[in-house]
């Protein structure tokens, strides 16, 4: 992180360190020398250099001079942006800061921001002693006035940091070990928050105190000379809040500042900012979009502000469980700023998210040839690897996660999980150890550590690493895991003559199954059934009633397109379609939500959108949906004619075309039952049948049990038995 008052001058040696005939400018002979120097790691080719080029030369027009290049305020715009890591850079490069010249460059790192003095000083030391930020010639501190804002605010800080320390009460909390979440913190120069996450003590007397003093230097700001400054006094206050730090005071001031100019960006990005650290990713969503549509009304004033505001835009979006609405934005601030690997990486591990494997391996390997020592790419690109089955490949890329950030949890966690699915348990449970050693109190590297000792026949270990994980929490999933456990050991006491306990199975009395007969269910058909019934849960469809379908059909408004093949459809993108997923099913969780859309982009969307456009026939989608929603089965199949009805082809009739219902079959057959699915899909493209089929001649197509989807009854048993169990009719196999 850039030292205070510092940052500036790093920017300044590295400029006159490639500026080699001293004209004043990087020309594109410099600027390569400057990109290869600071990524010594990579090599490049001469396409890739040009388009770096072409696109910084582009983006940064307003600081080329002519013939000379890139001016410094250029090449410090571009960091600003983001597009570059100054200390990194700066390191790269073997370069110093000459103290002598920059009379006492302050080493305070910056986002501690407790350098202050008891008393005013001049103009030249508020300087060296005040964020990076203040002196910005973009964001900074504007008037004189404002500058005696902050000394006073920082005085009453350092009091109350003082007066918390003493009491024990101000903590800190090392967030070393979790994956970076990535977002731009701040606009432009980027103070970032501190790895070090710090927790004020405010029920207290001397907190109190502060805030009613904070509140007295408001008003002071509030009765400044004109509506600039007090807006100015208001962003300075609520900067120095941020950094130290106190969120829910410093969004106080940037609401104000909102209030006081509504269309200026800075204020609601920030707002936005506190919003999302305070865990309110709905209001931070709200305000990002504020700042969005501010910035793009400013026109150029705004536009290098855009990449950061649509980073912390997906990143709100994905707090709501949003994942394929995050997946655009990361995408607008990279095709924005291409160098931005962080938007990159928040795109890879946001295709990953929602099952799309190979997007997301190809974004995380973009960002990570930027940033070769990006840890959390690294764990994403293996997460990414694993799910496409590359599992050796995956396990060298957690390796070098961990090599880069030793301590870096969710590699090793998920290495611990790779290692279980492929039976490696002693390897896992080493994985585990490690992540417990770093957090201690992770529950579920602590039950998963005990499933692989179990796994790895060390029953004893296993007990006691369960029985820590009950001391930690007391979720269900650690009774559940603890009655298994006991029923291994019972089956391993009485075992039926086998050896080392392989023999250890119950046996039934035969009269207790049905013999196979009319009135019993194929294996085959059973197996899929409990595969649809399985998906049904995980997306939690079953506790959607299909009367939303029809009511969302009938409220939305979906304009016409016309597809490659030249039929008129209502088709949506698919972030489009994840809003009305979210009203449909806007009792779940974000987290749970989210799992939900990446179960359906895999086992629906990936066939309804074969082309991969990102298009989907909204009426088809609803049709495929009806059949899986909770409600009568008459109704459910009532409906999913009515969304094929819906459809622009069939609007405004009774009938439905045929070539419509053996499509919309034969897509029901190729996702839920797919042993028959490929071959069938391929024979729809050729039908030309023009006639029509009533709802009573779609009903007996939908019911026939070998073409149709009658595998629906034997859902619908499934869905009974699951109630029946639910009041507590629990069969030993489900247990």
């Amino acid at each position: 992180m850039a030292t205070r008052g510092s940052r500036s001058e790093k920017v300044k040696r590295i400029f006159q360190q490639f500026d080699t005939n001293r004209d004043g400018g990087l020309n594109r002979d410099e600027m390569a020398a400057l990109v290869v120097a600071v990524n010594p790691r990579v090599k490049f080719s001469d396409e890739q250099i040009n388009a770096i080029l072409d696109e910084v030369f582009r983006t940064y027009g307003e600081f080329i001079d002519g013939e000379k290049g890139l001016t410094y305020d250029g090449l410090l715009r571009t960091y600003d942006d983001g597009a570059g890591d100054v200390d990194r850079d700066f390191d790269a490069l073997g370069l110093e800061l000459n103290f002598d010249e920059n009379k006492g460059a302050s080493i305070v790192s910056e986002a501690s921001s407790s350098s202050i003095a008891d008393e005013r000083v001049i103009e030249s030391q508020k300087k060296q002693r005040t964020a990076a930020w203040a002196v910005s010639p973009h964001h900074g501190i504007v008037f004189d006035d404002t500058w005696k804002l902050v000394d006073d605010l920082e005085i009453l800080l350092k009091r109350l940091k003082a007066k918390q320390a003493k009491d024990a009460k101000f903590r800190n909390d090392n967030f070393d070990a979790y994956s970076d979440a990535g977002w731009s913190r701040e606009l432009g120069a980027s103070a970032e928050l501190s790895e070090k996450r710090v927790y004020w003590e405010e029920s207290g007397p001397d907190y109190a105190l502060f805030v009613k003093e904070l509140g007295a230097l408001r008003s002071r700001a509030d009765g400044a000379r004109s509506r600039e400054e007090a807006f100015d006094g208001h962003m300075a206050i609520g900067r120095v809040l941020y950094e130290h730090q106190l969120f829910k005071e410093a969004l106080i001031c940037f609401k104000r500042s909102c209030e006081l100019q509504p269309m200026d960006v800075r204020p609601h990005f920030r707002a936005g900012n506190c919003l999302y650290v305070l865990g309110k990713s709905k209001e931070a969503k709200e305000e990002f979009l504020l700042a969005l549509e501010s910035a793009e009304a400013g026109g150029n004033q705004w536009g290098y502000l855009l990449p950061q505001i649509y980073v912390n835009l997906g990143i709100a979006l994905e707090g709501e469980g949003m994942v394929l609405s995050a997946c655009e934005y990361y995408r607008e601030a990279a095709i924005l700023c291409p160098t931005h690997y962080r938007a990159l990486k928040l795109l890879g591990s946001a295709l990953f998210g929602v099952g799309e494997y190979r997007a997301a391996v190809k974004a995380l390997e973009e960002a990570i040839f930027m940033k070769p020592d990006y840890a959390d790419a690294h764990c994403d690109l293996a997460s990414a690897l694993h799910g496409m089955g590359e599992d050796e490949r995956a396990i060298e890329v957690f390796q070098k996660a961990i090599d880069l950030k030793p301590g870096h949890v969710d590699a090793l966690y998920n290495l611990g999980g790779l290692y279980m699915d492929l039976g490696r348990f002693q390897r896992a449970s080493e994985m585990y150890t490690r992540v417990l050693a770093v957090w201690p109190n992770h529950w579920r590297a602590q039950l998963n550590k005990a499933v692989s000792l179990l796994g790895a026949g060390e029953t004893e270990e296993a007990k006691k690493a369960l029985k820590e994980a009950l001391k930690m929490t007391n979720r269900v999933e650690l009774h559940d895991a603890i009655y298994h456990l006991k029923q291994l050991q019972k089956k391993k006491v009485k075992t039926n003559g086998g050896t080392n306990g392989e023999a250890a199975f119950v046996i039934m009395d035969p009269s207790k199954f049905k013999t196979v007969g009319e009135k019993t269910t194929l294996r085959q058909d059973l197996g899929n059934a409990l595969q649809i019934r399985a998906f049904q849960r995980l997306t939690r469809l079953n506790r959607c009633e299909v009367d939303l379908l029809k009511k969302e059909m009938t409220e939305t408004d979906v304009p016409v397109s016309y597809s490659g093949s030249g039929g008129p459809q209502k088709s949506i993108r698919k972030p489009n379609l994840e809003e009305v997923l979210r009203k449909l099913l806007n009792f779940l969780k974000p987290e749970t939500f989210q799992g939900a859309v990446k179960a359906i982009n895999e086992k629906i969307l990936s066939v309804l959108d074969e082309t991969g456009s990102g298009r989907v026939d909204l009426g088809m989608f609803y049709a495929v949906l009806a059949p899986l929603c909770s409600g009568p089965p008459d109704k459910r199949k009532r409906i999913a004619f009515d969304a094929l009805l819906w459809r622009p082809v069939n609007e405004g009739g009774s009938h439905i075309r045929k070539v419509d219902a053996v499509q919309y079959i034969k897509l029901l057959r190729a996702i839920f039952i797919p042993s028959h699915g490929a071959s069938e899909m391929l024979e729809v493209h050729g039908e030309t049948d023009t006639s029509m089929v009533s709802f009573n001649e779609f009903l007996n197509m939908f019911n026939d049990p070998d073409w149709g989807f009658g595998i629906l009854s034997t859902l619908l048993k499934l869905e009974t038995g699951d109630r029946n169990r639910h009041e507590r009719h629990v069969c030993s196999v489900c247990r």
